[in-house]
């Protein structure tokens, strides 16, 4: 690898000085190792790097190629960005976890095996669980921990199907998975969807987003569902159940959406929208279809930050997030606002924004590839998005009903940051070419056809009509809404009471017999001269005895945060008991 420099480390590695660094010193740090991770990306050759052997597989650190080079373009871009956003913050715990977030995210992308890829997977799940309880209010806290069961529930899913598919193929080496292997494709696959928030897997994301401190919702905003729009590009091209998926996120995101008066969860629930067409466009798995999910995670990352960085700054100077409570800021901030907008009219995809050449290579490609339910559906999306990102979430936040705040413009480095994206989104969009030839296959296609153009802005301009007719019954409410995660948040209770009752008492009492019981009749019987043998039950019984006796103690002293002792317990009060009732019996 002495021809190659893997951006992973040098975003992880170059986490350890932060803490140590301080003022001006930091933060041109901060900014540094983003652009030599861009100068990295930008001088890489394709190529296998780092190729070992581990536990009798082929282990390949890093994989170089075209699509791997424009998900990781974006990402170190996206770093400066969100570290010019987050200049301002003390708190090097912020900066530390942001940092090995965006390695973590890296080292995915380039992962040529999966054992490495899960390595890097979980990293990123735990770093960006940091940056939702360094808010460090009690929602935040809840939602941090509800964040990790479910990232570490997928993990483990993810896990299994990486084993089976060992056991399968014989290779570890990651790459296309067929149908054929059975169990692994599935459990892979979910393993993975869960991290794109295919419904109902989704629900994390809405409920975490929105707790995240305001300069880590923007990096939470651009690095977890790409990375999973990645992998799935890379190991599931053309996977009939993806196209569906894809198009019940898109419309389930601007449906929620609707129902949002939390200002970045409205956003949130628009990821999961946006992101329905990325899975959508790898299930057609056409060479258009795979270039437009690649084209537009690279333009979501930017035009979805620019969203965040906007309203964490309304956030950041007002400390109110509900659209029922802001109003009339665009008097003290109107560069917020008009930065917000940019991004609002990218995710819109308006001609001359990014959105607009590369949304629609997705929908072309459902086009070519015969499917007019899809390209209706997906078409139904944009004009939702636009109507409550565009239209609704502005309208309510920065003009409406003036509910007397005394606002500012955000810190400088916020208002750079939001610049930086928002020249992004509008050059992207301009001058497209330089994009698609990042792209992995040859771009056979023009956004900006006569016909293209006139039915974008006919739909976009109707939508408009609409909301200005509809706007009282568009006004937010201060309700709750309801998704997926009623679900683990009820059943997570149950459980906890399942655990905290039934299974300790069973498992007192199975620690109890073991002493009182089982070790005095093994003791009595090692004294009597007798010995017990069934085929190596009498190893199995002494050992599980001397594990229950010092373990027994150990279980009783773990909190109710570490759910899985008690079914462990549970596991092995039945062995016990099955190898003592053998012992007995014989």
């Amino acid at each position: 690898m002495t021809d190659f420099l893997h951006p992973a480390l040098l975003f992880i590695l170059g986490a350890l000085p932060i803490p140590f660094l301080k003022g001006s010193i930091r933060k041109a740090y901060l900014l540094l190792i983003p652009v030599l991770a861009i100068l990295a990306v930008l001088t890489m050759q394709p190529g296998s790097y780092g190729a070992a052997r581990f536990i009798g597989q082929d282990i390949l650190i890093a994989k170089v190629d075209k699509l791997s080079i424009v998900f990781a373009t974006v990402f170190t871009i996206m770093a400066l960005i969100g570290m010019v956003y987050a200049l301002h913050l003390r708190d090097a715990g912020q900066h530390v976890a942001a940092f090995v977030y965006v390695g973590s995210a890296l080292g995915v992308v380039f992962a040529g095996d999966y054992l490495t890829l899960f390595l890097f997977w979980e990293a990123m799940a735990f770093a960006s669980a940091y940056l939702v309880f360094a808010q460090r209010s009690r929602p935040a806290i809840r939602a941090g921990f509800r964040y990790l069961m479910v990232h570490i529930t997928g993990g483990l899913v993810l896990l299994g199907g990486i084993i089976l598919y060992g056991l399968t193929t014989g290779s570890l080496l990651f790459g296309p998975i067929e149908a054929g292997t059975g169990a692994a494709f599935y459990l892979i696959l979910v393993g993975f969807i869960l991290n794109a928030a295919v419904p109902p897997l989704n629900a994390w994301l809405t409920d975490a987003y929105p707790e995240a401190t305001v300069t880590g919702a923007v990096f939470m905003s651009a690095f977890t569902t790409k990375t999973a729009v990645y992998v799935l590009a890379r190991a599931f091209p053309g996977t009939e159940l993806l196209v569906w998926l894809g198009t019940v996120m898109a419309l389930y995101g601007v449906v929620y959406a609707v129902l949002e008066n939390d200002c970045r969860r409205l956003l949130a629930y628009h990821i999961v929208s946006q992101v329905g067409y990325m899975v959508a466009g790898i299930g057609i798995g056409t060479e258009m279809a795979v270039n437009g999910a690649a084209s537009h995670a690279f333009a979501h990352i930017l035009y979805k930050a620019l969203l965040f960085m906007g309203a964490g700054a309304v956030i950041y100077v007002t400390g109110r997030r509900k659209l029922t409570e802001l109003g009339g800021l665009y008097r003290t901030m109107p560069l917020t606002v008009a930065l917000y907008m940019v991004g609002a009219f990218a995710i819109s995809a308006f001609p001359f924004f990014s959105g607009f050449v590369t949304k629609s290579m997705v929908i072309a490609a459902a086009g070519q590839d015969h499917r007019a339910l899809v390209v209706l559906a997906l078409t139904m999306a944009s004009s939702g998005t636009f109507l409550h990102t565009g239209l609704k979430l502005p309208y309510y936040m920065f003009f409406g009903t003036d509910r007397g705040l005394e606002a500012r413009e955000p810190p400088r480095n916020m208002l750079v940051a939001m610049g930086m994206a928002a020249v992004l989104c509008i050059a992207i969009g301009v001058f497209p070419q330089p994009l698609y030839a990042l792209l992995p296959y040859p771009v056979d296609f023009e956004p900006y056809t006569g016909v293209h153009v006139t039915e974008s802005l006919g739909l976009l301009m109707f939508t408009a009509l609409g909301f200005v007719l509809f706007l009282r019954a568009l006004d937010p409410e201060n309700t709750i809404s309801i998704d997926t995660d009623w679900f683990y948040r009820k059943g997570a209770r149950s459980f906890m009471w399942l655990a905290e009752n039934p299974l300790a008492r069973y498992e007192k009492t199975v620690s109890d017999m073991s002493e009182t019981v089982v070790l005095p009749f093994l003791r009595g019987a090692a004294r009597a001269g007798l010995r017990i043998d069934l085929n190596g039950v009498d190893a199995v019984v002494n050992g599980v005895a001397d594990a229950i006796l010092r373990g027994g103690g150990v279980l009783r002293r773990l909190q109710t945060g570490v759910v899985t002792h008690y079914a462990l317990a549970m596991i092995t009060g039945v062995i016990a008991a099955t190898a003592v009732f053998a012992v007995a019996w014989r």
